[in-house]
């Protein structure tokens, strides 16, 4: 996030919301964004192709096909640049590009972008207006803006639109993505990437190598690696024979789970380090048991950049130890050097070492302070709330002149509906955890697809309660929610049910940048069963 969570209930406007279901995948932040509104009158618009409980409490909310938001985008930054809305003195101080943006969002009117959107014309301009003149205003997006084949197209284009109404570098503005799992946002900082070192440092650069050389003694070749997407296919093939899963559950998680499945079980050595023993374990050659959060000592790094301490309130149960302890376990038996760390802080002292925007954070700070922002590259750095104040880390910002493009697989005779994927507030991510919770069972015990009416009576549905979802990859039967809550042509299911996996059926297509998969839209038929 470009900006701090505390900014939306003190200094934001109007937030735009789009590709997050807030209130259940982040209802911390969802309640802040609510008393913004109630407390300031603050403007909420929500753009999603659900009417989720956001939209509920929105000031405008607009239904949109899945997969075209660069085209509502485009659309947006179209009525503000014809209107005279856009923030002119920003534009020409703090950006480059300009121009090609302008000549490139002229082509996207809000009539046409109602045709490739469905999204009302009049209802775009309104949206527009709503979010150029209550500035400063926040973009929220998740993983419904991520999880594309064109999703860095899309992060982009929010970054696009946000310069355009000089919404980055002041409190209360910024492009915010919601990270979707917790301490996601450390994992990557402190180099869970597969082209960076801790800090976002870059694998390719022979400097920060020999950097790196010299702390560790050796590191790897000047190349960038694979991406866990890119893992599960060299597994397949061959090209990855040991894999090292920590606190993931491809098996559940991943695009197209058969084809994953089939991968994994190709591998000759798989090792899993979890808390429970998830579907990816079942496939394991060893099980490492992992502590839970509340077993360890450490920190989080939230989804503003906030570095935390966790504290350990009770010792590991049985066997299991802390990941950092069992990864040092490991490396020495492996016969590694520098992997002789008596506690967590000492690998807290190596990062500020080693990690320029690490570089102020210590044990000690945390404590006195409870918490700092990166970055903070010194000692006496207060931490940062807020990114690009006054000035952009590469100097001007760059607007991106993008075209819009259809995703990877489209409804046809044959699979006439669109599937989209998400969360639900009971369940998290791959159910590891919140499954076997008795209470958010009861809540939600069993996967379900929305559909809408008249695709109900379309299917001959009759009153029958369970369906047979079926893509070009795979089929699941499960229950069926007739609601007006999802738009007609579009189904959604949750993802966090292995015996009725919504992966089964997405499709592993990738966007050619990040690699994220296209989780959000892919063609499926359904049948009554």
């Amino acid at each position: 996030m470009t900006n701090s969570v505390p900014e939306f209930e003190t200094d934001t406007n109007c937030f735009l919301v789009m590709g997050s279901n807030t209130s259940e995948g982040h209802p911390l932040i969802a309640s802040r964004i609510m008393k913004a509104g109630e407390e300031r009158g603050a403007k909420l618009v929500v753009i999603d192709p659900r009417e989720i409980q956001m939209a509920r409490m929105a000031d405008l909310y607009l239904r949109f096909r899945p997969g075209t938001d660069v085209a509502v985008l485009n659309g947006l930054m179209n009525v503000i640049i014809s209107e005279g809305l856009a923030d002119e003195e920003y534009v020409a101080t703090r950006t480059e590009g300009y121009e090609e943006l302008k000549a490139m969002v002229e082509q996207y009117t809000p009539e046409r972008v109602e045709e490739i959107s469905g999204i009302p014309a009049d209802g775009l301009r309104e949206a527009a207006r709503l979010y150029a003149t209550n500035r400063p205003s926040a973009i929220i997006y998740a993983m419904g803006i991520t999880q594309h084949t064109t999703g860095t197209d899309n992060v982009k284009s929010c970054a696009n639109l946000a310069m355009l109404c000089g919404n980055v570098g002041v409190a209360g503005g910024g492009v915010n993505p919601l990270r979707g799992q917790n301490n996601v946002q450390g994992a990557c900082d402190l180099g869970a990437l597969a082209n960076v070192y801790p800090g976002y440092q870059s694998v390719a650069s022979p400097d920060v190598q020999e950097k790196f050389k010299n702390a560790w003694g050796s590191t790897s070749d000047l190349k960038i690696g694979l991406t866990v997407t890119e893992m599960i296919d060299a597994a397949g093939d061959g090209r990855v024979r040991a894999m090292y899963v920590m606190g993931e559950n491809p098996m559940v998680a991943d695009p197209d789970v058969n084809h994953a499945r089939h991968c994994l079980e190709q591998i000759e050595f798989l090792v899993v380090q979890d808390i429970f023993p998830s579907e990816t374990a079942q496939l394991a050659h060893v099980v490492l048991p992992g502590a839970s959060f509340v077993e360890k000592d450490g920190t989080f790094t939230g989804t503003d950049r906030r570095i935390q301490r966790v504290r350990k309130a009770i010792d590991p149960l049985g066997d299991a130890k802390a990941d950092w302890e069992i990864v040092c376990l490991v490396a020495r038996q492996m016969g590694a050097s520098g992997f002789d760390c008596a506690s967590p802080k000492e690998v807290m002292d190596e990062i500020a070492q080693l990690t320029p925007i690490y570089g102020g954070v210590s044990y000690e700070r945390l404590e006195e302070l409870g918490f700092l922002q990166w970055p903070c590259p010194a000692s006496d750095h207060p931490g940062t709330p807020y990114l690009h104040k006054g000035k952009f880390s590469r100097g001007l910002g760059h607007f991106h002149a993008i075209e819009f493009k259809e995703a990877a697989e489209l409804p046809d005779e044959e699979y006439p509906f669109t599937l989209t994927t998400g969360r639900l507030m009971f369940h998290w991510h791959t159910g590891t955890m919140t499954r076997r919770s008795e209470k958010l069972h009861q809540e939600v015990p069993e996967a379900y697809v929305e559909m809408h009416p008249d695709d109900a009576t379309g299917i001959g549905l009759n009153g029958q309660k369970r369906v047979r979802v079926i893509s070009r990859r795979g089929q699941i039967e499960l229950d069926v929610r007739v609601t007006k809550r999802i738009k007609p042509g579009v189904v959604f299911i949750p993802f966090h049910f292995a015996e009725a996996a919504a992966n089964a059926l997405t499709n592993a297509a990738l966007d050619p940048t990040a690699k994220i998969p296209e989780y959000k839209v892919c063609a499926v038929k359904v049948e009554a069963v």
